[in-house]
Parts: structure tokens; sequence; C-alpha cells
């Protein structure tokens, strides 16, 4: 009998790479946990709440609803050790993928959810140190995870914040230098907050500005930006789009 396996998903934002009508991911190079403080989200603020298009989508889509439950469960009460077989189980299925279609390994993690404890980020952390030829990259709300995680070299790391969290923000960038993901209602608040913080406004995201596709035949508007993928610089992300 077959172990269970974690689900990776198929994301058009982040692709690594598409199809011949640059429309659709043809690699599935993200995975997810379903979102919220009463799944994997511990450091949710009624912000991120409010716009979480992640948690809209697992209401529009029943499918996507019951591949990111069906990873919750295999991880939320899992020792460690199973924690890492898992990860490294999908991990290694991602890369085969990559060797076949010759597409660069570029790994999201988190298109939903969040470091949900200590042992969870530590199997991450397991992972990605032992994956070097990989880029991963993620957001998350969790200061611990954020602490925990900083400085890996093929890991672009991001401390999502808004005006709920942003003095743990403040604290883990200049303290730390990790990079922030800041949330505001529109572009002209957040890099006006991220100015007066840190006296650099931060780059807007083109995607969410608009400015670039979401996939196109170039790419997905991630990978084609390569802002976050590759931690070039802090960003800004408006609710508004705005």
């Amino acid at each position: 009998m077959t172990p269970p396996q974690l689900k990776r998903s198929f994301d058009r934002k982040v692709a690594n790479a598409v199809n011949k009508k640059g429309d659709k991911a043809s690699i599935a190079n993200t995975f997810g946990l379903p979102a919220g403080k009463s799944y994997s989200c511990p450091g949710a603020t009624s912000v991120c709440e409010s716009v979480c298009y992640a948690g809209k989508l697992e209401k529009l889509f029943k499918g996507v609803r019951t591949n990111l439950l069906h990873n919750w469960e295999l991880l939320k009460d899992a020792d460690e050790p199973i924690m890492v077989d898992l990860l490294e189980n999908m991990i290694a299925e991602f890369r085969k993928d990559c060797e076949k279609k010759s597409a660069p390994l570029l790994f999201r993690i988190h298109w939903d959810g969040d470091f949900f404890n200590d042992k969870y980020t530590r199997a991450w952390q397991y992972v990605i140190l032992t994956n070097t030829d990989i880029q991963f990259w993620v957001y998350t709300r969790v200061e611990a995870a954020a602490l925990m995680l900083k400085g890996i070299s093929n890991l672009s790391l991001y401390y999502s914040t808004d005006s709920e969290n942003k003095q743990i923000g403040v604290s883990l960038k200049k303290d730390h230098g990790i990079r922030l993901a800041y949330l505001a209602k529109n572009f002209a608040i957040g890099q006006a907050d991220m100015k007066e913080l840190f006296n650099k406004p931060g780059a807007k995201c083109p995607e969410n500005l608009k400015t670039i596709p979401l996939i196109s035949n170039a790419g997905s508007a991630c990978v084609s930006c390569g802002l976050c993928v590759y931690s070039k610089s802090d960003i800004v992300f408006s609710s508004s789009k705005k």
C-alpha cells in the first residue's frame, strides 16, 4: 500500500513552467495548508484575514479545500521526523517534474497557510538546507518561524506585515535583516509607512499593481518579476490594487 503523500498545487502566479498557450502552470511548484487561526495561521491579523485571497479560493473551489485539508491532516499532529519525510518526498517529486521539463528549481512554500508550530518550521528548515540547488521563497506572519529560517542562502524569506503587526516587522528588519512584505489599503499608504519606518518605500508588487500579467508565454508573474523569488527588495501589496 502506497503511504500517504502531501499534495502540491498548481498556481499560475508563481509557476516555474507554463504551458504553450501561456495560460496554465505545467508544474505544481507550490504547497498549501488551510488558512486561518483555527488551522495553520497563528500569526494572522484582522487585516490579513479580511482580504485573504487564498482563503477566498478555499471557499470558491471545493477541490482546493480538499487538498489543503488533506495536507493539514497529515501534518498537524505528526512528529517532526514524519513531517520531514512527508516534505522530502514531496520535494523529490517536484524535482523529478522539473527534470522532465528542464524547468528551473523554484518552489513557493505556502501559497496558502503558514508555519503552524516550531516542529513544522524545523522540518521545512531541514528540507530547505538539504536541497540547496532549489530556490525556495515564502511569506510568513509567524515571528518565531522568521527567526528560525533567517539567513538560509537558498530561501527568500519575507515577514508579512501590516498596520497591526508592523512593530514586529520593524524589529525583524532592523535587528535581523529580514525582508518585509507590507500590506496596506493602497500603495500610497504602504509606501508612506515603509518610508517613515525605514527611509525606503519598498517596491510595489507589479502583478498586484497590474503592470504585468498573472501568467503569459513569458512565464508567471512572480518568476518573471523575480523581486520576491530572489529577495531583491522589500515589497508592498495593496488590498485595493490601487
